[in-house]
C-alpha cells in the first residue's frame, strides 16, 4: 500500500470517527431535546475535525515534497559540475519541508491534547491520532534520508570535481610534453636537413680559409677554421636550383653523380638537384669556384 492510499485512508477514518463520535452524542441526547446538546461542543468537534484533515493533507504535501526533492538530490549525485544554485534551491525546500513537519507535530500534539479530555476521544480517533504520528515520523526519517542523500551527493560532486582537476592536469602535462616533443622533432628535423652552400671565385674562397692550395701540394678542403659565416644556409628539402652566373663551374665537394646535373639557361649555368637524398649523403657543405 502506497503513503498516498495510507493517508487517505486515515483521512477518511478520522472523518468518519468524528462524524459517528458527534452523531453518538446527539443520539444520545436525542431523548431530552436538540437545544440541551452541547452546542460548544459540537463547535469543538467541528474544528478539530477540521484541523485533524487539514493536518492529513499537509502531512501528504510534505511526503511528495520529500520524494521529489530525493529524485532531485539523486540525479544530482550522478553528475559533475552542478549549477551551485541547485544545492541552494534544494536546501531552501527541504528546511521549508522540516519547518512544516515541526509544526505539524507541534499541531497533533495539541489536538491531542485537547481531545484527552473530550467524550470524543474514542478508541477509533485514538488510532488515527497514532496513525498520524507514525506518518510524521516516516516524514521526519525521510527527510534524514534526503539530508544523508545531498551530503553524500556533495561529496560524490567533490570527488568528481577533484578527478577533473587531476586529469586536466595530467592532459595539460601531457600535452605540453607533446608540444615540447612536437618541437624539438621540428627542430631536429630541421637540423637535420640544413645544408651550407657557397658559390665564390677561388681568391675568396681562400680569403675565407675554404679552400687552401699550399705550394706543390694538393688542395685542401675547408680544413682547420674555415669561416663557416661566409656559407649560405639553406633547407636541403627545398634547394632545388643554383644560379652560378656566367661560369665554368668546379664542384669541390664529394655528390654521387646523377643527383645533380649543370645545364645553361639564357647564358647562364644553373645547378640543379635532381635527387636530394643522394645529393647531400656525403657533405652538408656545397663548396662551388667559379673560376
Amino acid at each position: 500500500m502506497t503513503r498516498r492510499n495510507l493517508l487517505h485512508i486515515v483521512a477518511a477514518a478520522a472523518f468518519s470517527v468524528l462524524l459517528s463520535s458527534c452523531g453518538e452524542k446527539k443520539e444520545s441526547a436525542a431523548p431530552q431535546s436538540l437545544m440541551e446538546a452541547s452546542r460548544q461542543e459540537l463547535v469543538d468537534a467541528l474544528e478539530e475535525r477540521d484541523e485533524l484533515l487539514s493536518l492529513v493533507k499537509e502531512i501528504s504535501a510534505g511526503m511528495e515534497k520529500i520524494k521529489a526533492i530525493e529524485g532531485i538530490v539523486t540525479q544530482a549525485g550522478s553528475r559533475s559540475g552542478e549549477d551551485p544554485g541547485a544545492r541552494k534551491r534544494i536546501l531552501a525546500e527541504l528546511t521549508v519541508v522540516e519547518s512544516n513537519l515541526k509544526r505539524g507535530r507541534a499541531q497533533l500534539a495539541d489536538l491531542e491534547k485537547r481531545l484527552d479530555g473530550s467524550a470524543l476521544y474514542t478508541d477509533e480517533l485514538k488510532g488515527t491520532v497514532s496513525a498520524l504520528k507514525g506518518l510524521l515520523e516516516v516524514q521526519a526519517r525521510d527527510t534524514r534520508g534526503v539530508r544523508a542523500l545531498l551530503t553524500a551527493a556533495d561529496r560524490q560532486i567533490d570527488s568528481l570535481s577533484n578527478r577533473v582537476v587531476v586529469l586536466s592536469a595530467a592532459v595539460d602535462e601531457v600535452t605540453e610534453n607533446l608540444d615540447s616533443a612536437s618541437a624539438s622533432s621540428v627542430r631536429l628535423a630541421n637540423e637535420l636537413n640544413t645544408c651550407y652552400y657557397v658559390v665564390a671565385r677561388k681568391s675568396e674562397l681562400k680569403k675565407h680559409h675554404i679552400l687552401e692550395t699550399p705550394f706543390l701540394r694538393k688542395s685542401r678542403l675547408m680544413k682547420g677554421d674555415f669561416d663557416r659565416g661566409f656559407f649560405i644556409t639553406a633547407d636541403k628539402r627545398n634547394l632545388r636550383h643554383i644560379d652560378l652566373g656566367k661560369s665554368r663551374p668546379k664542384i669541390h665537394t664529394n655528390h654521387p653523380e646523377g643527383s645533380y646535373e649543370l645545364s645553361d639557361s639564357d647564358g647562364k649555368t644553373v645547378l640543379t638537384v635532381t635527387d636530394a637524398d643522394r645529393f647531400w649523403s656525403l657533405s652538408n657543405y656545397l663548396v662551388i669556384q667559379t673560376d
